[in-house]
């Protein structure tokens, strides 16, 4: 099998363009950076030069999947607001010779934490990044598109309908086991979408505390990383699956459902969501249509893990260790339904 074949970098092809780009040095490392469950990420040095290369997967990608270049755009867009985010330095749109198009980005330095319970702070520390995530995400809602050039980054309107038709033609498409469930989820949140009250603003996605990074001492987001999943859509569905990890425990993902969050100095989830409508009043708290909804999209990306990493092009070699999260989810949104029809 081939390096592109396989999803790993050749050296020696991308040290030709950097040399091209950047000036020749024969000084070239590359490692991948684990963690991430859809496009391989590498930290890449060239001479004195650092920075964070992002690509495609190889193999069979479903339609409208893994827009590299739609992250190095609202990344651009997104460089001159008050959104932290690492600087773009250019898209190479040419599969060859890394076998998939690929962009690169500074390297920011920080802390980055894989669960929600975020080890080895202290309390006090947890409370003021937990501020910091809600009002980095409000300052991402707040923001107008067009003021940015992202008016038409994604469709304006009807967004949680058309984000559970895409979800669930997902879900039909997937090779494996059905999840018990998961479908009815679909079909539960499709007879309940809200009216649409006209709110669009660029959304991440996948908005957690595993895709922030944390200034190395002080507690603020410094960069908000893993833009793939981005587009123009309602503020409610960012702040609601933010809001997952009080819906699910740590072995769901790192969650902190379950844990003394009064003694780790984690918020209760009404005091977070309090804070990110300090800074947008006019916003409602999350229902548990939109909990819901967070959850069974969530639980389909799992499924699309899984299916990926059968056909062997997931990023993460360990990818199928989290197929069971799919069936996790699934039960943690019909919680969270049961809970409020009591």
């Amino acid at each position: 099998m081939s390096s592109a074949e396989s999803g790993e970098i050749e050296p020696g092809a991308l040290g030709e363009l950097l040399n091209g780009w950047f000036g020749r040095s024969e000084d070239l490392q590359v490692s991948r950076i684990g963690g991430g469950q859809s496009n391989p990420t590498y930290r890449v040095r060239h001479g004195s030069t650092r920075m964070i290369l992002r690509k495609q997967p190889p193999g069979e990608l479903l339609r409208g999947a893994h827009a590299i270049d739609r992250e190095f755009r609202v990344l651009k867009a997104l460089a001159e607001t008050d959104v932290p985010v690492p600087e773009v330095l250019l898209y190479h749109d040419d599969p060859d010779p890394l076998g998939t198009p690929f962009y690169l980005m500074e390297e920011v330095h920080g802390r980055v934490f894989e669960n929600a319970s975020m080890p080895g702070a202290a309390p006090e520390e947890r409370r003021a990044m937990y501020g910091s995530i809600a009002e980095t995400l409000a300052r991402l809602h707040a923001g107008d598109p067009a003021a940015v050039g992202l008016v038409d980054f994604g469709k304006p309107g009807d967004y949680f309908a058309r984000q559970i038709s895409r979800w669930s033609r997902a879900l039909e498409a997937s090779t494996g086991e059905a999840i018990p469930g998961l479908a009815e989820l679909g079909e539960w949140l499709t007879a309940r979408i809200p009216a649409d009250d006209g709110r669009v603003s660029v959304v991440h996605g996948d908005y957690r505390v595993g895709n922030l990074m944390f200034h190395p001492t002080e507690p603020h987001v410094v960069a908000v990383l893993d833009w793939e999943l981005a587009t123009l859509g309602h503020p409610l569905a960012d702040l609601s699956f933010c809001c997952l990890p009080w819906h699910s425990s740590p072995d769901e993902y790192g969650g902190i459902l379950g844990e003394d969050i009064a003694a780790l100095g984690i918020p209760e989830e009404a005091e977070f969501v309090t804070r990110y409508r300090s800074i947008l009043p006019d916003m409602p708290p999350p229902s548990a249509f939109h909990l819901a909804f967070s959850l069974f999209r969530f639980a389909v990306i799992f499924v699309g893990i899984a299916d990926r990493a059968r056909a062997g092009n997931a990023a993460d070699p360990q990818a199928m260790r989290f197929a069971p999260l799919a069936r996790r989810f699934s039960v943690r949104a019909w919680e969270v339904i049961e809970a409020a029809e009591r």
